[in-house]
């Protein structure tokens, strides 16, 4: 905050043997764990107790559900479908493939500075205190209106799914965004233990659908669908890697690029999980867990995934493209199961899909508002947004990110809907560049425990590879965001037109939008780059460590099973 004066926390080594480390203990004790926490980070025990602290309700099952949920998006559901149809099996299969390395690689980053210090919204916290302060502003706002815009569009394809079974429209669309934005409120608004049961029985249900999605894909591979066919790799030897723009080498290369494109929007959420660390219970423990599978889900849900899509479904059916088909029924999954004879899985698959809808605008105006927050711990937006209620629920900054909400209803009007789609379009890349802050305030981390004498062997989490594996992930981020609007100028001939001008600007609008959130906190404040030896890796550690959670022994086999699940 730019007006609490912080505390010098001198001590190296964890923190937990110094004098303000016992203060910190003391506070824990006698006050409890949030508002020792906040004290820590504050600085002082009269600022932690006039704005409260966000509470760790977030149990083991909830963060790792909220992993998995954010692993699987409608993108696997529905968005596939477009890079099938564009590139090929082969070249979703590996764009997917190669994403996910990147992605897994910006986890393992994400996941050792999550665990070392838990914080609420923590992304441009970590940026703020070991990078620079204006990246810690560009990324937090960046993600912020990234969250509120895109916690619209969600509602608003929630809203349309229904209309899969409401045909008639006998309840005005604009009623169930009513419902749906009154849903998403309550479940944030109360307490996060709700926020993580909600998000528990989301992901079961995202879980158990695409397991069976994946099985009942490898028996229509197989031959054992009611028609009988063995499909085998007919629709490889079709068209493994289609030409998208150009001919030859060039058109199969721009298919393959154009799926690492689809593949990072699809990926798009992973990350939530280190926001939810600063609410988390025990997140030495649970955190790491969870990072820990990232790989193995992105190995079992998409690369798996899209490789059982490849084998089932022509990437030339006309109805991964069709225009008179929506919701479920452009699907890959639906039309494989559909041209296989089994006709019952449509109402399902658009059941999940509203569901996981429903789920990601709930999760994303979470994610939203602890970024709000986690920026004005930052002292960057108005101090009155650390203000939290007694059940530890910052609620302006999850009132504030509500309102945005109220833009789905644009989307029921025709003029109105072109410019709900504008909006859309503004946060189409800003998922890379959230990515990309991560590794760049990994890479200051790591020069940072290096300068004050921390033996990363010592750390509960230690990524492998580092800092090469942050700097890899880093560069493909960055190439996906600068070549994503490689399209319009393929088709120069003849100049530019409408077409190609929209084009442009919903690849590159969100390239100009975060540099001048970056270069107007530059030039206002006038922040150096944080020198390594005096980056801020202390605030907040001591309380942590103060913090004690049992131990959970397992009595039988069930329980054993539970507690490695979850």
């Amino acid at each position: 905050m730019a007006d609490i004066e912080k505390h010098d926390y001198t001590v190296q080594g964890g923190g937990s043997e110094s004098d303000h480390g016992h203060g910190v203990k003391d506070i824990v004790a006698t006050k409890g764990a949030a508002v020792g926490e906040a004290a820590d980070i504050y600085g002082d025990l009269a600022t932690a107790e006039q704005y409260g602290y966000v509470e760790r309700g977030l149990k083991s099952r909830h963060i790792q559900f909220i992993a998995l949920g954010g692993t699987i998006g409608t993108g696997l559901f529905l968005g596939i479908g477009t890079a099938f149809a564009n590139a090929g099996p082969v070249s979703v299969l590996l764009g997917y493939t190669i994403t996910g390395i990147a992605v897994f690689g910006m986890m393992q980053s994400l996941g050792e500075m999550s665990t070392w210090l838990p914080l609420p919204g923590a992304i441009p916290q970590y940026c703020a205190r070991y990078a620079d302060p204006a990246l810690g502003f560009a990324v937090g706002w960046n993600n912020w209106y990234q969250c509120a815009i895109t916690l619209c569009a969600e509602i608003s394809a929630a809203a349309v799914v229904i209309s899969f079974w409401d045909t008639e429209e006998k309840i005005n669309q604009g009623v169930w965004i009513a419902i749906i934005i009154v849903i998403i409120i309550g479940l944030n608004i109360f307490a996060v233990s709700i926020y993580g049961e909600a998000e528990f029985c989301f992901a079961s249900i995202k879980i158990i659908t695409i397991i069976g999605l994946l099985l009942t894909g490898v028996v229509i591979w197989l031959g054992g669908a009611p028609d009988k066919d063995r499909r085998g790799f007919r629709y490889w030897k079709e068209g493994a890697m289609k030409e998208y723009i150009g001919t030859g080498s060039t058109g199969r290369f721009s298919g393959l690029w154009s799926t690492l494109v689809n593949a990072a929007f699809s990926y798009g959420g992973v990350e939530m999980v280190a926001v939810a660390a600063g609410e988390a219970a025990n997140p030495r423990k649970n955190i790491p867990k969870a990072i820990r599978r990232v790989f193995w889900r992105i190995l079992a849900f998409y690369v798996l995934g899209s490789f059982v899509i490849g084998v089932c479904i022509s990437s030339n059916d006309e109805a991964l493209t069709s225009d008179n088909l929506s919701g479920a029924q452009k699907s890959p999954w639906v039309i494989a199961c559909k041209n296989a004879g089994i006709p019952v899985l449509p109402h399902i698959v658009n059941a999940v899909i509203l569901t996981s809808a429903t789920s990601s605008g709930n999760a994303f105006l979470y994610t939203g508002s602890r970024y709000l927050f986690g920026v004005a711990q930052n002292g960057q937006a108005p101090k009155f947004l650390l203000k939290c209620s007694k059940n530890g629920v910052p609620y302006w900054c999850v009132g504030i990110t509500a309102v945005f909400s109220l833009l789905t209803f644009m989307s029921l009007g025709t003029s109105a809907n072109e410019v709900f789609l504008w909006f859309q379009n503004l946060v189409t890349i800003a998922q890379c560049f959230t990515w990309c802050s991560i590794c760049l305030g990994y890479i200051g981390f790591h020069k940072a425990l290096k300068a004050q004498g921390v033996d990363r062997n010592t750390l509960v989490f230690r990524s492998p590879w580092q800092p090469y594996t942050a700097w890899v992930s880093f560069v493909f981020f960055t190439l996906v965001i600068f070549f994503n609007g490689f399209k319009p100028f393929t088709e120069t001939k003849g100049g530019w037109g409408k077409s190609q001008l929209t084009d442009f600007f919903t690849a590159y609008v969100g390239v100009a939008i975060f540099f001048l959130l970056y270069i107007f906190w530059k030039v206002l404040k006038r922040e150096p780059f944080v020198v390594p030896a005096n980056a801020d890796i202390w605030s907040g550690k001591a309380a942590l460590d103060a913090e004690v959670w049992p131990e959970q022994i397992p009595t039988n086999i069930f329980q054993k099973f539970w507690y490695w699940l979850c």
